[in-house]
């Protein structure tokens, strides 16, 4: 078995997340990964949970699917009457109605079927591979058995911090990573701190111990920078700083919003560094969103929130430093992103960050502001530093161990199923 195994890719994540802005890291997850099935030879299909269903989508739906995620909506069909009166109208709805049409295979909400279409279709060595923490449903991973059932945890944050949750996220995650982990053939995680929390919420919550959890870190795409999604009037010729994130509360920017009134107080004006605030506003954090809707031009610090990866880019390729005050962390793309190309880091000292940075980043307590401004100060010169870069991961190589993980499952559940007097 040398070849690439067979997928079925649960794109349901994507779909969900049709304009309505930047990616988050679990959203370019799945997205990296349908954008290398799409470009390789490796059979698969694709399953996407729309209302009151799954569909089973042929492979050519996904060049389609990353379109949509591009921008380009046009050929989205109008809503039905139906999803007009359901107030569903959005571009994840009107693109379940062209999913709907050329689906191969239409499922209820439990996946009856599902199964044994893909097999058919793919051959027994088939998986199904889920790295959008979406489609978690018990019924669902249930029925489909005997696929072999593929996981990827990105973090425990909902169960580990509730507080920086939602009201009720942290039970429905704990449902969802129950449902998942309870059912899957083979777990991965993209980080060996992430690997630790995933093992210890599959032991607090008496989950089966017999799959195992295999490390694949994920990729670091280093996009190509340009100016042209830059807001007009942004000052690139006075140092500034990058802050890049969902604005929520274990990002801690009350932490930089306190080093930045510090920094007022010990440079004067001309020296005042920028700090750019690169996220869209997420919830729980009203405390936080007065103080930015509170600030001034003199105050230096921009809210940024719309860019796309290029202009983000752009800022990294310019920016004085890259600062990470986070309480947690299953992986932290901006940090290899700055890493990569030799952009200061300074962040909190998070198990994930000190096993992807190493030396390379300045680590400080994430409650002390004043270190912070302290650091800050000291790279806001003339001209931005820059560091030897760092190796980081990339994404053939977390491909390439996913596949040798499946290959090795696949293997093994094969001889597991032969006849006991076949097997030497």
């Amino acid at each position: 078995m040398n070849a690439d195994p067979a997928i079925l890719l649960d794109v349901t994540r994507l779909i969900s997340r049709l304009d309505k802005g930047p990616a988050t890291g679990i959203d370019r997850v799945e997205a990296e990964w349908l954008g290398y099935l799409s470009e390789s030879d490796a059979s698969h299909l694709l399953l996407a949970r729309v209302w009151r269903g799954q569909l089973v989508l042929p492979s050519s739906a996904g060049k389609l699917i990353l379109r949509w995620l591009s921008g380009d909506l046009g050929d989205l069909p109008e809503p039905r009457l139906i999803d007009r009166l359901r107030r569903r109208s959005d571009a994840s709805a009107r693109a379940e109605i062209a999913l709907r049409d050329m689906a191969l295979l239409r499922s209820g909400p439990t996946g009856r079927g599902i199964s044994r279409f893909v097999l058919d279709h793919l051959g027994k060595d088939a998986a199904y591979l889920n790295v959008g923490h979406s489609n978690l449903n018990a019924s669902l991973w249930s029925h489909l058995a005997p696929l072999c059932r593929v996981l990827l945890i990105h973090d425990t944050i909902p169960m580990d911090h509730p507080e920086f949750t939602r009201a009720g996220q942290s039970g429905r995650f704990r449902e969802r990573f129950a449902a998942g982990v309870g059912h899957a053939d083979l777990i991965l995680s993209i980080s060996e701190a992430s690997r630790v929390d995933l093992l210890r919420w599959r032991d607090e919550l008496k989950l089966p111990t017999r799959t195992p959890v295999v490390t694949t870190p994920i990729g670091t795409r280093i996009t190509a920078p340009s100016a042209r999604g830059l807001p007009a009037g942004l000052d690139l010729g006075r140092p500034f700083f990058l802050s890049i994130g969902t604005i929520e509360p274990r990002k801690n920017h009350a932490l930089l919003l306190d080093a930045w009134q510090e920094l007022t107080r010990r440079m004067p004006p001309a020296r005042m560094p920028q700090l750019f605030i690169i996220g869209r506003r997420g919830w729980e954090n009203h405390e936080v969103f007065a103080r930015l809707d509170g600030l001034t031009p003199a105050d230096g610090v921009h809210e940024l929130s719309g860019l796309d990866d290029a202009a983000v880019a752009e800022l990294f390729e310019r920016c004085h430093g890259l600062l990470m005050p986070s309480r947690a962390e299953g992986f932290g793309l901006p940090l290899t992103e700055a890493a990569a190309r030799g952009v200061p880091v300074i962040c909190s000292p998070l198990p994930v960050a000190r096993e992807l940075l190493g030396d390379y980043a300045h680590y400080l307590s994430p409650d002390d502001h004043r270190a912070w401004a302290g650091a800050v100060s000291l790279l806001a010169g003339e001209l931005p530093l820059r560091m030897a870069a760092l190796p980081v991961p990339q994404w053939q190589a977390h491909f390439d161990l996913v596949n040798a993980a499946l290959r090795e499952r696949l293997h093994l559940k094969v001889v597991r199923d032969m006849p006991a007097k076949t097997v030497k």
